[in-house]
Parts: C-alpha cells; sequence; structure tokens
C-alpha cells in the first residue's frame, strides 16, 4: 500500500510539472566598496530584503553569505551610504560586488535638555516605546533555531602540552592547517563541538515554553550518551533578552544596559548615527559607573523610527566578580514581528574561562540563528506539558545534512574547525579521559565493551563507623544500551564490625515518556538512623549524608529496616508531578528501644522492641517553571527559573496491614524558591510545616534533622544535636541570602580576593503532645533508659549565621549562633562549619 501511493505521488509529480528543489543552498561572495572612490566599505551590513538573512563584511569590505532557498536580489548598505540591490541567479556560487553612493542620514527628532547628556534623551524613549517593542507582549511566538558551539583549549601551558591526550589533539589540529590562534596569538586546540536545529515555541499568560530538538550532532570530546546534552545545548539555555531589567548570564544576575533603572548603573556616550541592515540607529557606547558590578560595556543600537534594539556588541568587565571566566562577550542582532516587538535573529556568545591566569583556558564559542518567525498563534496549553523534546532519530543526523540546512557559511577556520573534532572523538586518549571524567562527575564507570551495566556510585564505595566497621560497598545498574525504557539497580554491602551484609534492589520501567509515567519496585535491607528518617528533602546532599554516617553513629540511634515498595508516578500537567507509593517497612532498633502496645502508658503497661509499618504515600509536586531534561531511562532538573516549588505529602499508616503496628496520618507541606534581587544578590529558602494527629513512637514521628559533623549543610539545624528535638506538629524555615559581590566589592582588599558575604537563618516552631511524648517509656524492659530527646514549648528555635564563600574559589566558611534553649545539655552555642562548592 505505502509503495503504491509513493508510486502515485511519482506519477502526479511529473504530470503537474517539476517539484521546486528544497533547501537549495546558494553562497554569495564579493566585496563592498564606495561608488565614487572605490575604496572598501567597512563592515558593511549585506542582507536579503524581508527574510533573515544577512552578514557583516569585514575591515576590507569582503563578505561570504549563505542562503537555504532561491533569492533574486542582494542587498548592501553601511553608515552614510545610501542602500544598493543586485539581481543574483540561482547559480550555487556567485560573485557580487556593489558599490554604494554617499547619503545624508536624516533622524528623527529628539528632545534633549540644556547641559544632559544627550544619550539620556534616547534611554527615555527607549524606555517609553520598551513595552511595544519587547517580545513579552506577544501572546504567542515560534521560530526555527539553529545553534552551534565551539570549545578549544588556549594559553595551553607547557605542563599540559607534554600530557598523551593534549599532544595527540595537537598533532590531529595541525594536520588540517593552521590552528585558530586567540586574542594573544597563541594556537587554541579544538576540543568540542555542536551543532543543533529546533522548533521553539513561546506562550505567554501563561507562560510556557516548548522546544522541539530535530537534529542533534556533538563532535570531539563529548560523552557518551548525547541525549541530555543535545537538549542543554538547544535555544532554551541560550536565550538572551534584554529588555527584562536582568539578564542571566553564567547564573549571575546582569543589569540590562535597557533597564528602568539605567542611570542608576550605566553611563552613556551617543558615538553616531548609523545605518544596521535597513534601519537607521543611535550606536550608543555604554560603560558600568562601576567597574566590579554585574554589569556591561560596549555599543547598543537603538532604531530611530520606534526606539527599539536593534543590535547590542556588549561585553563583560574582568572586574566583575565571576569565578573562572576571564571574558563574556555578548553579540546580538533582532529583526521585527509583524505585530510588532522585536525577536533575536543572530545571536553570537563568545566565553573564555580560566581557572587561573597561569593555567590553561577553554574558549568556547555560541552561534544561534533563527528564522521562520510565526507570531500571535498559540498553541493549546496541552501542546507545552513538555518543554523539551528529543526526536527519536534527532542524533542520527544524514551525511551532508549541515551543508544543506546550516543557515550561515561557515568560515575557513571553523570548517577546519569541525573535521578536527570530528576525529578527536575517535582518539583513544581522549576517550579515556572521558571516561575518567564521567566518573567523577556522576559516579559511575560503564562495564564491558557493549557497556550495558554501570559501576557506582563511588562515593558509597567506602565508610566507617562504629556500628558496621569498615562498610564496603558495590553497586551497578543499567544503562539505556541494556533498555531505554527499563532501569534496574541494585548493591551490595558488608560490614567488617557487624560481620552483616545489607542489600538493595530496584526496578523503573518507564510507561509514557511525555508525561513521565513510571511503575517502580524496591526492596532493600540496610542500616539506617532514626535520627535521619523523614529528612529526605534535607539529604539530597551526598556529601553530608555520607559524612552523617561516617564515625560515631550511636547517637543518631542505629537500626535494621527492611523496606518494600511499589509506587507510581506521572504529571497530569505542565510541571504537576503525582506519585502514589505503597511500602512496607521492618524495623529492629540496635539501641535501647520499646514502645507501649496498648492504651495503658505506664510503667506496668506491655512494651515491644520491633515494629512494622504498612503504609500509603501521596505526594504532590508543582514546579511551575522547573526546567527538565531526560535521556532515555532518567528524567533530571536542571534549575528553577522563578515561581516557588510546592510540595504535599500524605502519609496514611495502615494498621493490621501485612503485621503492621500503627494506624496514623501524616501530613507534609514544603516550599522552596529562589528569588534573584539583582545587585543585591540572592535569597534562598524553604518553608516547611507538618502535621501528624496520631499517637506513635517517635521513629514515626518528625526528628527534626541536626548537624553535628563540621560539614555546613543548609537544610539543617547546624548547631543542633542529633536527636535533639522531636514534633508532631511543626513549621520551619530555612533562609539563605547571598550577597555576591555586594558590601566587599567597596573593601579593596577583600574585593581582590573576590570573596562573597553570605548570611542564613533557620527557626523552627514545633510542639509535641502528651500522647505521643508518653508513647515511649522511660526505661526498657530491662531497665535500661531510652535515649532522651526535647520537644519544643512556645519558643522557637533559632539559629542565625553569616560567613564567606569563594575563599579560593572553592571553599565556604560559616560562623553560626544559637539563639535559644542554649542551657540543654551539650548545646553548643557557637560553631565554625566548612563546605566546598563550585560556583561561577
Amino acid at each position: 500500500m505505502k509503495s503504491s501511493f509513493s508510486l502515485l505521488l511519482l506519477a502526479l509529480s511529473l504530470l503537474l510539472g517539476p517539484v521546486p528543489a528544497v533547501a537549495q543552498r546558494l553562497v554569495f561572495t564579493g566585496r563592498i566598496t564606495e561608488a565614487a572612490t572605490g575604496q572598501p566599505v567597512p563592515f558593511a551590513s549585506v542582507f536579503v530584503k524581508g527574510s533573515t538573512f544577512g552578514t557583516t563584511a569585514d575591515d576590507n569590505g569582503r563578505y561570504e553569505l549563505a542562503v537555504t532557498h532561491p533569492v533574486d536580489s542582494l542587498s548592501a548598505s553601511g553608515m552614510g551610504y545610501r542602500p544598493k540591490s543586485a539581481a543574483v541567479g540561482r547559480q550555487p556560487q556567485q560573485t557580487v560586488n556593489l558599490a554604494l553612493a554617499s547619503a545624508a542620514v536624516s533622524l528623527s527628532e529628539v528632545v534633549i535638555r540644556p547641559t544632559e547628556n544627550p544619550a539620556f534623551a534616547i534611554l527615555r524613549k527607549v524606555q517609553q516605546h520598551k513595552r511595544q517593542n519587547d517580545k513579552g507582549r506577544l501572546e504567542a511566538f515560534e521560530f526555527d533555531s539553529y545553534n552551534r558551539i565551539e570549545a578549544s583549549l588556549s594559553d595551553i601551558t607547557d605542563r599540559l602540552a607534554r600530557r598523551k591526550v593534549i599532544r595527540d589533539m595537537t598533532a590531529l589540529a595541525g594536520s588540517v592547517g593552521e590552528m585558530e590562534r586567540n586574542a594573544a596569538g597563541k594556537p587554541t586546540v579544538p576540543v568540542f563541538g555542536s551543532e543543533v536545529v529546533s522548533r521553539y515555541y513561546v506562550r505567554h499568560r501563561p507562560n510556557r515554553e516548548r522546544e522541539e530538538i530535530r537534529h542533534s550532532q556533538l563532535y570531539g570530546a563529548a560523552p557518551r550518551d548525547g541525549t541530555v546534552l543535545s537538549q542543554l545545548l538547544g535555544s532554551s539555555f541560550q536565550d538572551y533578552d534584554f529588555y527584562p531589567n536582568w539578564q542571566v548570564v553564567m547564573g549571575k544576575d546582569f543589569i540590562s544596559p535597557i533597564a528602568d533603572g539605567w542611570r542608576i548603573t550605566y553611563d552613556y556616550d551617543l558615538e553616531d548615527s548609523v545605518l544596521v541592515g535597513q534601519d537607521f540607529c543611535y550606536q550608543l557606547k555604554v560603560f558600568p559607573r562601576r567597574a566590579q558590578d554585574l554589569a556591561f560595556t560596549g555599543r547598543i543600537w537603538i532604531t530611530t523610527a520606534g526606539y527599539a534594539l536593534r543590535k547590542l556588541d556588549l561585553t563583560v568587565d574582568p572586574k566583575a566578580n565571576i569565578n573562572f571566566v576571564d571574558q563574556i562577550r555578548i553579540q546580538q542582532e533582532l529583526a521585527p514581528t509583524p505585530a510588532g516587538p522585536w525577536l533575536p535573529s543572530r545571536t553570537q556568545v563568545v566565553v573564555g574561562l580560566k581557572p587561573t591566569p597561569k593555567q590553561t583556558g577553554l574558549l568556547v564559542r555560541f552561534t544561534t540563528i533563527n528564522s521562520g518567525f510565526v507570531a500571535q498563534r498559540p498553541h493549546e496549553l496541552a501542546f507545552y506539558d513538555q518543554p523539551l523534546a528529543i526526536a527519536a532519530d534527532a542524533l542520527k543526523v544524514p551525511a551532508g545534512f549541515w551543508a544543506e540546512h546550516r543557515p550561515d557559511t561557515l568560515t575557513a577556520q571553523e570548517a577546519r574547525t569541525l573535521t578536527v573534532l570530528d576525529s578527536v572523538g575517535k582518539l583513544p586518549s581522549v576517550r579515556t579521559f572521558l571516561e575518567v571524567a564521567d566518573l567523577v562527575v556522576n559516579g559511575y564507570q560503564p562495564l564491558g565493551r557493549r557497556e550495558l551495566v554501570e559501576l557506582g556510585p563511588v562515593l558509597y564505595t567506602y565508610n566507617w563507623n562504629n556500628v558496621e566497621g569498615n562498610r564496603l560497598r558495590v553497586g551497578l545498574r543499567s544503562t539505556p544500551a541494556l533498555s531505554p525504557d527499563w532501569l534496574a539497580q541494585g548493591y551490595l554491602a558488608y560490614g567488617t564490625r557487624d560481620g552483616e551484609f545489607k542489600y538493595g534492589v530496584s526496578a523503573d520501567r518507564i510507561v509514557n515518556r511525555a508525561n513521565w509515567t513510571v511503575l517502580s519496585l524496591r526492596h532493600t535491607r540496610d542500616l539506617d538512623l532514626v535520627a535521619l528518617l523523614d529528612n529526605d528533602m534535607a539529604l539530597e546532599s551526598p556529601l553530608f549524608e555520607v559524612a552523617a554516617r561516617f564515625g560515631n553513629i550511636k547517637p543518631l540511634l542505629p537500626l535494621w529496616r527492611e523496606v518494600t515498595s511499589v509506587g507510581a508516578q506521572t504529571d497530569l500537567f505542565h510541571n504537576f508531578t503525582q506519585k502514589l507509593t505503597l511500602r512496607h517497612q521492618r524495623f529492629d532498633p540496635l539501641y535501647n528501644f520499646a514502645y507501649y502496645t496498648s492504651a495503658v502508658q505506664a510503667p506496668e503497661g506491655p512494651t515491644a522492641h520491633r515494629f512494622q509499618l504498612s503504609e500509603a504515600v501521596f505526594e504532590s509536586r508543582y514546579a511551575p517553571d522547573e526546567v527538565l531534561v531526560q535521556n532515555q531511562n532518567h528524567r533530571t532538573t536542571v534549575g528553577v527559573r522563578k515561581w516557588p516549588v510546592f510540595t504535599f505529602r500524605y502519609t496514611l499508616g495502615l494498621n493490621g496491614v501485612l503485621g503492621s503496628d500503627f494506624a496514623y496520618h501524616k501530613f507534609n507541606l514544603a516550599v522552596a524558591q529562589s528569588v534573584q534581587l539583582g545587585q543585591l544578590g540572592r535569597t534562598e529558602y524553604i518553608l516547611d510545616a507538618g502535621y501528624i494527629p496520631s499517637t506513635v513512637p517517635y521513629p514515626v514521628l518528625k526528628a527534626h534533622l541536626g548537624n553535628e559533623s563540621p560539614i555546613y549543610t543548609s537544610n539543617a539545624y547546624n548547631l543542633m544535636r542529633y536527636f535533639e528535638f522531636v514534633s508532631d506538629r511543626y513549621v520551619s524555615l530555612h533562609a539563605e541570602h547571598y550577597f555576591e559581590g555586594l558590601l566587599v566589592n567597596a573593601v579593596p582588599l577583600l574585593k581582590k580576593l573576590d570573596w562573597r558575604l553570605v548570611a542564613s537563618g533557620n527557626v523552627l516552631q514545633g510542639s509535641l503532645r502528651d500522647a505521643n511524648r508518653h508513647a515511649t517509656p522511660l526505661a526498657d524492659a530491662t531497665g535500661v533508659p531510652q535515649p532522651e530527646f526535647h520537644s519544643l514549648g512556645r519558643t522557637p528555635y533559632v539559629e542565625m549565621g553569616y560567613g564567606v564563600e569563594n575563599i579560593l574559589k572553592f571553599i565556604r566558611v560559616d560562623f553560626l549562633h544559637r539563639l535559644t534553649y542554649r542551657d540543654l545539655p551539650g548545646t553548643r552555642t557557637f560553631g565554625v562549619k566548612v563546605c566546598a562548592q563550585f560556583k561561577l
């Protein structure tokens, strides 16, 4: 049937006439000169009218422009010259030279106040027209996007140059021609590249985005599984928009040169009136009033008709307080939509990364070209439910695809770079380096030639504590090569002191990727700690969990815990995830523990040592603007942009089911958010509340997470002892403020050290009903006292802290004060804690 249909289409095409060629590629080269003198016109604009195809001539007036469909003419313009067009043919390679006649430039009227900087009058006009030019005014828009990334090593040190992997890459780069050089004239060695084409959709009110990755190719030192990286290299993560007051660059908030409060941060010079493409523009020089501020230096071009941002060329001052970055340059051109607002048509970003001035750097160039703009045609909300979608065959790019569909022309150097990168990834030394890097970052090592399973995670391989002794652990998990729809994991651990084996197995089945429906099955038998139970949000830091389980763990109340669970999760709609888990747990405490088994809570009442729980756990999570990426069997969050994340959890204890000993209800609501405050820094907080209206022993209640380790963790109470406070109802607030460069930038010594100030505060208000306080006797059946814990009264627990981060780029030191409950036994009222972190 399919063959017959194809033959029918072929017959119809022959009858109806020739079929137009698809994506015909034409390349124009030539020179732009002055008509009167024949001298070159430097940096003239060369473009196709009514399209997004365009380029800029070099300082000798020479240009090269590629288009992907037939055109009938080519145009050129320059500052102080009349635009000129010339007819072109259909040949694949054409030379088109254009001579421009001089012309006077007539500009619209701008009112300049006496003794005022004339640039200020233009900026006021920009503010007045900001809403009509801002793409945020559009109900919806979409476009085709092409993204290219090229990364090269620069300023390679002699020590690094002697390593085999660098020698191999340098030899390969030199074999295809002269290597690219950096601004200092030193050769660079290409290490990674990528090309991605996608369709990008945006809808406002409510705000929704979707990107469909259609084709993606990675070159050079790329990871084994490029699925996640391909999503991160699309337009969703290359969106530079200067109409909002703040532009996020490298995770930092930079104030836009056309922000509402522009005069506070920037100064301006009106340099010239020029022609950009077909638009007359004011050329403004912009520079920050304080070099250390997170602001830009460079030029912006504002249209004389409409006062829209037409073009920009901005850099970041090297004195700005950003780690490992020695240069950032952003160049962007914008084009109007039929509805009025302007959208970026071409963006190029160059980022130079360097650990220290004397070490090897990494030079990364991002190029984004957008075309095929459509405005005011929103899709149904369900269309945006999957913000990032990658085609099943996206990584299978046919031969010759990029040469035919790449919307710009590669320079000779760019072409050589991609040629080199096509072979770099095949070098044995490069593959070995990538495997080591992957092990350090992800903690897993693939096994076997087919890499069906991975060994890890490495961080949990060894630990020591005074219950297990030396704990040795080995774990395996399946890879997408074994099955893209199943994720199987397992581990086996052994303690040399207790002589006991511990184990865990799990399996996840991905049923539907569109709404990420997953079924799961888990079974574990391992040593756990009462002080860490029901604190899964705080234990998102693997380093803190390892530290908490190291050394003397008896104060954390160790117990054997055996868990069997089945679960299911799905997204009901955009970023609204529902989970249902049915689980059965067996607990066997390794310390003196007993609880009353009847309503008689008195010394003569019956008690028991072990207990079991059967539970149904329902969890609902809403993260309105969280960005998620997925590979073949994982889904990972890569950040929340603006709105808070809400998590509600309800746990129903089922008495008598599979031997369960208790019936209870547990309610929990958590709200987490990172609030960007511009030059004032950033505040992160977690607001958490819980309520347990049932009578149960303390291991089932909320044991607030203390921290007796030397490592600072933001989600724990850092001056609270382990198992110090227990509650059945509580409200807590964990808050941190990052000042970035604020305050320290005004102190010369601190400014030179690039230190940054942080402040923190933890507040906990809770209580414990008498029924739960007396659910456990003061001593077990042998008369040995049980562990003592406290409950909070009317006074909340409060601790405050201040500290310095970015010491030697990695270290954070916090000085902490406990303000309440200072008289309890073993209380520390002051402490100093450290942690290591990687931040730009």
